[in-house]
């Protein structure tokens, strides 16, 4: 059970960092939007892996990627369908997000960011009250 308080407890952190950022409004800096951009990456990572783990650990599933542990979430209850549905487009946004290069998406996975945010956030909420 510590390790998976200590991998929530890390992805709350990294939430908070991007939390920070998604407010900024459609008027950004490059800089900016990247940055956003980068925090959402390691936010993505923290929160799937501790998923991972919490499935692992609590409901004995093995779930070896991200796509497969927010399919796993949904199926014992902790996202929603419709969340899950938005899960699965934030990993595929995670893996074009090293395309940053590209205005255009980058501003297109900038501006669901806020989204995400969001539904990270009610997803470690929901293994935190399971817990």
């Amino acid at each position: 059970m510590e390790r998976i308080e200590e991998r929530l407890a890390v992805a709350h952190s990294a939430l908070g960092t991007l939390e920070e950022l998604t407010g900024l409004g459609p008027e950004v800096t490059e800089v900016e939007r990247d940055a956003t951009i980068k925090r959402f990456e390691y936010t993505f990572e923290t929160v799937w892996k501790a998923a991972q783990i919490y499935l692992r650990q609590m409901e004995g599933l093995d779930v070896g990627s991200p796509k497969g542990v927010i399919r796993a979430s949904l199926s014992i209850g902790l996202l929603t369908e419709n969340e899950a549905k938005l899960g699965l487009e934030m990993s595929d946004d995670r893996n074009l997000a090293v395309h940053t290069y590209n205005r255009d998406l980058a501003k297109a996975i900038f501006d669901r960011i806020p989204g995400y945010a969001k539904l990270m956030g009610k997803w470690l909420e929901a293994m935190d009250e399971m817990l």
